[in-house]
């Protein structure tokens, strides 16, 4: 049996709160192997990320009573969210700041973030209740936010797409004899955490809730893999390991690049191009243009190669690997996003505002092979309730 937990895939976008190891290296695998990924449009954009750094500053300090401001000095939530204010959903907030920036009235000589305001509170509470951000703040941007506000920015911090599972964490692929939307149960593969997309979160996921993902769905998987051993169900799956070592041995030669380009290069590009084309805000033509850059980033990857002939701590190597993983990434969110013509969630559209839950209530998979999507219905009636109604979100 096998089990991917490998996390997510935040190192697609330039701002994140990822770690640098987020390089989604258990979704790259899954695409390889001709597993689709669902639902990869869904990104969500923590509103309050260090500007310029990307490190988290937590919703708690809005619930202590932080207020966003702009330029102006105006505490501007109360315009996007009358009653919740501040303490609205993430990416209500996320594009309320967007919003603020792209109108002028963003802070800073670059007029590029927003200000998270904690200097009316009481200095003794901000120490004792907020004493991590306090510290990230201090430490990064050498800002005591009891004394003066902190600068902050939109970052990406979780996808609610990934590889579809069921409830046990089997991971589920294309059934090419059944049409598009059916999958089936691969027996010996299971994927859990934020790599894998049992769908709990839909397409907007509340803060905490990552969680079932890893504990919930980690425990069903775990109990579902003793199950099958007991029984010998044995896995199927056939490896092919010719292409296997090809990958392996194409990053393992090193060579001199004819030409001025790099991983790191290629990785930098790619971030810009998903930071400008498929971020808070999505329409038709940057999505597009994203999209078009592709297949150029593409054949730069394959014409590169690693030059550093080291066999320890070969951060070169690494790191190409990594790409060709984020790559894939990549592609699928910006196709996936592309399609989906309506705004649902974390995906904002503004070429098309309103959720259209007749064409579009139901789930994507992007295949790699051939680069293309196809769906499968939003299952709303669970076993034993009353089906699901959906409502309009409104603040």
């Amino acid at each position: 049996q096998t089990l991917l937990a490998t996390g997510g895939a935040g190192q697609i976008y330039r701002t994140n709160s990822n770690s640098t190891i987020n390089t989604g290296d258990g979704l790259g695998m899954a695409l390889r192997a001709g597993v689709p990924l669902q639902d990869m449009e869904f990104w969500q954009f923590h509103p309050t990320g260090v500007a310029g750094k990307g490190m988290l500053i937590s919703e708690a300090v809005r619930g202590e009573g932080g207020i966003l401001r702009n330029s102006d000095g105006e505490g501007f939530m109360v315009k996007y969210a009358p009653n919740v204010k501040d303490l609205a959903s993430r990416d209500v907030v996320s594009r309320a700041i967007a919003i603020e920036i792209a109108e002028g009235r963003g802070c800073g000589e670059n007029k590029d973030y927003a200000l998270l305001d904690l200097t009316h509170l009481d200095a003794d509470m901000i120490k004792q209740r907020l004493p991590g951000i306090r510290e990230i703040s201090m430490t990064f941007i050498g800002v005591d936010p009891v004394n003066e506000p902190i600068p902050v920015f939109p970052t990406c911090h979780y996808m609610m797409g990934g590889i579809p599972t069921d409830i046990n964490g089997r991971v589920l692929t294309r059934n090419h004899q059944q049409p598009d939307g059916q999958l089936l149960e691969t027996e010996g593969l299971y994927a859990i955490g934020e790599c894998a997309c049992v769908s709990v979160h839909g397409a907007n996921r509340l803060g905490g809730n990552s969680l079932l993902d890893i504990v919930v769905f980690g425990r069903r998987a775990a109990q579902h893999i003793i199950e099958s051993q007991a029984t010998n169900i044995a896995s199927k799956a056939t490896v092919n390991l010719e292409s296997i070592l090809k990958r392996i041995n194409r990053w393992s030669t090193p060579q001199k690049n004819t030409h001025n380009d790099s991983v790191y290069q290629i990785k930098k590009d790619m971030q810009l191009i998903m930071e400008r084309g498929c971020s808070v805000f999505r329409e038709h033509n940057t999505m597009q243009e994203a999209l078009d850059k592709f297949p150029a980033l593409q054949q730069r990857l394959d014409a590169i190669h690693v030059t550093d002939s080291s066999n320890i701590f070969n951060h070169e190597r690494c790191s190409a690997f990594e790409l060709e993983n984020l790559f894939g990434i990549a592609w699928a969110t910006v196709a996936s996003a592309l399609n989906r013509t309506e705004s649902r969630g974390a995906h904002s559209r503004v070429d098309y505002e309103e959720r259209n839950d007749e064409d579009w209530l139901q789930h994507s998979l992007f295949h790699w092979q051939d680069k293309t999507l196809s769906y499968k219905p939003v299952n709303m009636q669970p076993k034993h309730h009353a089906p699901f109604a959906p409502k309009p979100r409104v603040y």
